[in-house]
């Protein structure tokens, strides 16, 4: 616990659009569940190279549940999920390293900002099809999340600082340490203060029951 909170800290890739669905929910739930929210941007590269998974996107009769599985979830949850036109090329080709580069400087940097840009590279890439992979692209995701020039120079800036390369790939690792196989991770830290990892976006009413409180779906507010 942290000052009565519970402190949870959530593995990220703004490649993972199952990522952007669990970082939604934990910020629906922050204050009901008292949760000291705590982002960790990994490399999600890494950590499926280290623990020999697969995407689910190398599997033909996976990617096509998985496109099924999002538009289901789109509506569920409310969150404006759209597959990118050419997945394989944004997944694979281009990938996500440099976008978690960015949001490592914000947290090293201005961690107020870390949750506004990473809603603003998962809109880019799995709402509008938009890149997140050049300086203009995140020039223009900064802004969306309302950066000023100077703080968005800073973190573009701050983009290839080996001290920034070194803190995402320690997180990747911490990630790792806990057992992440892949993302989201979500670690939770109980009332004796162990952690307990849950991978995926479909684990919070588990989580509930591990915390002693109540899940009530995706729009708790609504409640």
């Amino acid at each position: 616990m942290s000052g009565n909170r519970r402190v949870v800290k959530l593995f990220y890739d703004v490649i993972s659009p199952y990522s952007w669905i669990a970082f939604e929910t934990l910020c629906r739930y922050r204050v009901l569940w008292r949760l000291d929210l705590q982002y960790c941007p990994v490399f999600l590269g890494a950590i499926m190279g280290a623990s020999g998974n697969r995407p689910p996107g190398m599997n033909p009769q996976k990617a096509t549940y998985m496109g099924k599985d999002l538009n289901r979830l789109r509506d569920s949850y409310g969150i404006p999920i759209q597959q990118p036109s050419n997945l394989a090329e944004t997944m694979f080709k281009k990938g996500s390293l440099s976008a978690q580069r960015l949001l490592t400087a914000a947290k090293m940097s201005l961690p107020e900002q870390v949750e506004g840009l990473s809603r603003a590279l998962w809109t880019r890439i799995w709402s509008k099809d938009q890149d997140i992979t050049s300086e203009e692209s995140f020039t223009e995701a900064c802004a969306t999340c309302g950066m000023d020039n100077e703080q968005t120079k800073l973190l573009v800036g701050r983009i290839s600082d080996q001290d920034v390369k070194d803190e995402l790939r320690k997180t990747t690792e911490e990630a790792l340490s806990y057992g992440a196989f892949g993302a989201p991770t979500i670690v939770l830290y109980v009332n004796d203060g162990q952690p307990e990892m849950f991978f995926g976006s479909d684990r919070f009413e588990l989580m509930a029951f591990i915390m002693g409180t109540r899940w009530q779906g995706p729009h708790p507010s609504r409640m």
